[in-house]
């Protein structure tokens, strides 16, 4: 979604690049550009766009001490291995389970999380410590 032109995602994107160094893996790229070829090729430039204001980093495996997919691991692992301080996810379905919580360093947050991080609406606690 944050590669549909103007939309709430991209503007918050756009946010936390004004605030912080921004992360992506090279999977989670990979797998934007195969679902907007996809579904949404017309956003395809908007998302490349994007990615020039973020850093790409380069996806690992290792155990982590929490229930992921397989499929899923990398995306965590990368944020880990880059020292994020937030992992930001809007994947409840696989995620929702570690939100708001803390896994070796990155704290699992949702892109509404975010925004209350970045507006200073809300403090960033982790409860759970993994």
């Amino acid at each position: 979604m944050a590669s549909q032109p103007g939309s709430p995602f991209a503007r918050l994107i756009a946010a936390a690049c004004r605030h912080a160094q921004v992360l992506t893996s090279d999977v989670a790229c990979a797998e934007a550009r195969r679902n907007l070829a996809l579904k949404r090729l017309a956003w395809l430039e908007t998302f490349e766009g994007l990615l020039e204001r973020l850093e790409v980093v380069s996806s690992v495996v290792f155990a982590l001490p929490v229930r992921l997919d397989e499929k899923d691991v990398p995306l965590l692992c990368a944020a880990i291995r880059a020292r994020s301080e937030y992992f930001v996810t809007g994947d409840r379905r696989d995620f929702g389970h570690l939100f708001e919580t803390r896994v070796q360093g990155a704290l699992v947050i949702t892109p509404l999380r975010l925004t209350e991080i970045l507006t200073g609406r809300g403090e960033a606690e982790g409860e759970g410590q993994q």
